[in-house]
This record gives C-alpha cells, sequence and structure tokens, in this order.
C-alpha cells in the first residue's frame, strides 16, 4: 500500500509548482507587467536556478535517502541486489547535483546533432539508459510485483519527459529559438513529467521499504 500522507503531499506539491509553472508562462505570453516579468525566472519550469529546479533536485535527493536505507538493508542481508540499489542510490544523487548543477546541458554538442536531436545530449543518456535497463531487468524481475510496476511506471514518466520529449523540443528550438510559447509549453511538459516520474518513484520507495520491514518483522 501506498503511504497515503506522503502521496498527497507530492500530488499538491506538483499541482502547485507544475501549476504555477503554466499559468506564469500563460500570463508572460500576453503581459508585459513588471511583476509578471519578476516572477517568470522565478516560477517558469523552462528556467533553471529557480524554485522548480530546486523542489526537482530535493526530489531526487529524497529518492537517493532512501535507496541508500533500502540499500544498506540488503547490504546487511547479503541480497543479491544490494549492489543494484547501491548503484541506483548513487545514480539519484549525481542526477539530484544534475538538476541543479545543469551538467547535462553543458554535454551538448559533442555529437553534433539537428533536428530532433538538436540537443545530442540525448543519443549517450539513450545508449547509456538502454544499458542499465539491460543490466537492471533481473533487478526488476525480483522485486515484489507492486513495487516492480510502481518503478517501471515512475521510470516512463521521468525518461518520457527527460528525454522522449527533449526531442520535439529540440527539434522546435532549431527551428523558432528560445523565446515563444510553444518553446514554453513542451519544455512544461518535459519538466512536469519528471517532476511526476520523481514522485511516484519516492512514495515508490517509502512503499516498498515499509514492505520489506513488514515482512522482515
Amino acid at each position: 500500500m501506498l503511504p497515503r500522507g506522503l502521496s498527497r503531499l507530492l500530488i499538491v506539491a506538483w499541482l502547485v509548482v507544475a501549476g504555477a509553472g503554466l499559468a506564469i508562462e500563460l500570463v508572460a505570453s500576453r503581459s508585459d507587467a513588471a511583476a509578471v516579468d519578476a516572477l517568470l525566472p522565478m516560477l517558469s519550469l523552462s528556467y533553471e536556478e529557480n524554485l522548480p529546479t530546486w523542489y526537482s533536485s530535493c526530489l531526487l535527493f529524497a529518492a537517493g535517502l532512501l535507496l541508500s536505507q533500502i540499500a544498506l538493508s540488503a547490504w546487511q542481508d547479503r541480497d543479491r541486489f544490494r549492489w543494484h540499489w547501491w548503484l541506483l542510490a548513487a545514480g539519484f544523487f549525481y542526477m539530484s547535483l544534475d538538476e541543479a548543477a545543469e551538467i547535462h546541458e553543458n554535454l551538448g554538442g559533442l555529437v553534433g546533432g539537428s533536428g530532433v536531436f538538436y540537443f545530442d545530449w540525448v543519443i549517450p543518456a539513450g545508449a547509456l539508459v538502454l544499458v542499465l535497463g539491460v543490466i537492471y531487468l533481473p533487478f526488476l524481475r525480483g522485486l515484489p510485483a507492486p513495487s516492480r510496476g510502481r518503478f517501471v511506471l515512475a521510470a516512463a514518466l521521468y525518461l518520457g519527459g527527460a528525454l522522449v520529449m527533449e526531442l520535439p523540443l529540440g527539434w522546435w528550438t532549431q527551428r523558432a529559438g528560445y523565446d515563444n510559447l510553444t518553446y514554453a509549453l513542451i519544455d512544461w511538459v518535459e519538466e512536469a513529467l519528471e517532476i511526476a516520474g520523481a514522485s511516484l518513484f519516492v512514495v515508490s520507495l517509502a512503499a516498498h521499504r515499509s514492505m520489506v520491514e513488514e515482512e522482515a518483522s
């Protein structure tokens, strides 16, 4: 069973962060008011180093902490997938850092893509995700069915935003640039999916940890 209090809290937080980001983009497309210009970089999901970025980074860090707790228990129990848990924890701590420090944005231009691959960092990132997916298949099969389903859905939401939505965003950016409402809306969908996926993963990890603790007691 999912932790209801945590689920409700993260749903409300998603609605507030994503809703405020969408609202300010729509208002900014029709208004040049000073207050709107001041709020846009603070609330927009298209901007970096602002409130949505901080919240996303915190979610990923929380996932890393939960994964570390699960990994420690798996280590103590000599679970065969203990290293998988530790690698996931390290990965989410890195993702939290990347969200705040914009590391992957600085990797663009390495491949020289265009069109849907205008943001060409998605090419090595997609290859890495594919390799990790193959490596983690036995790990997923070994999970309880409820945890497996939630983890897969959370990954689909997050990667659907982080990688899949980056393709139309890149195509549009090369065609029309950054400073337009269409770019902002595509980017909003991308970031909103990422936050939804990270939120679901945090809740799923909390539920999985509770399930394991109940079985051990």
